[in-house]
């Protein structure tokens, strides 16, 4: 378990599959995960079983720290370990937050420096479709993620094609992040 000041970060259990599976069908927070179609309670299941076993995934469950009430999920995704760098995944699901000034930033604080302090990453990265403002605001002006580049109509929405940016921060971005920070 990994503790912040308003949220811990727990391994995702059994428990949580069908929380989780309801907010990630939610029409306003689909739109903006690389699975676009709704998901069945097998799916969940199967998807719970593929990122328990993985060596290369590491997903968490967030939990208030006083109430221990499951609020969202969060991850580094297929870990290159040659390479050093993960995919990051996050959303806030309680009262369909998505993103939020406190879950959001204490959760995002405590799984950016685990895979920078502890699993010795040099780049955690998202590709996030151009739509998807609260994300690419939240990590480019909280966290100073820097824009990668664009991939241009890579998702289809809502019958119109739409751009998708891979953003990142590296770990020397993070650190200076902290000192910045006082953290």
């Amino acid at each position: 378990m990994i503790i912040g000041k308003n949220v811990c970060l727990r391994a995702v259990e059994t428990k949580d599959i069908e929380t989780l599976l309801s907010w990630r069908n939610i029409d306003s927070f689909r739109k903006n995960f690389r699975e676009f179609r709704e998901l069945n309670f097998n799916q969940q299941v199967d998807w719970f079983k593929g990122v328990s076993s993985s060596k290369n995934d590491f997903m968490f469950s967030i939990t208030d720290i006083n109430t221990d009430e499951l609020i969202g999920a969060c991850g580094l995704l297929y870990i290159d370990w040659i390479n050093r760098s993960a995919d990051y995944s996050f959303y806030i699901g309680k009262d369909q937050l998505y993103i939020d000034d406190i879950y959001a930033k204490d959760a995002s604080d405590l799984l950016l420096g685990y895979g920078f302090n502890k699993l010795n990453l040099n780049k955690i990265w998202m590709e996030l479709y151009e739509f998807d403002n609260m994300k690419i605001d939240f990590f480019t002006n909280e966290f100073n993620f820097e824009i990668d580049g664009k991939l241009r109509q890579n998702c289809f929405e809502d019958g119109k094609y739409y751009d998708s940016f891979i953003i990142s921060l590296l770990q020397s971005d993070f650190i200076s992040y902290l000192k910045h920070t006082g953290e």
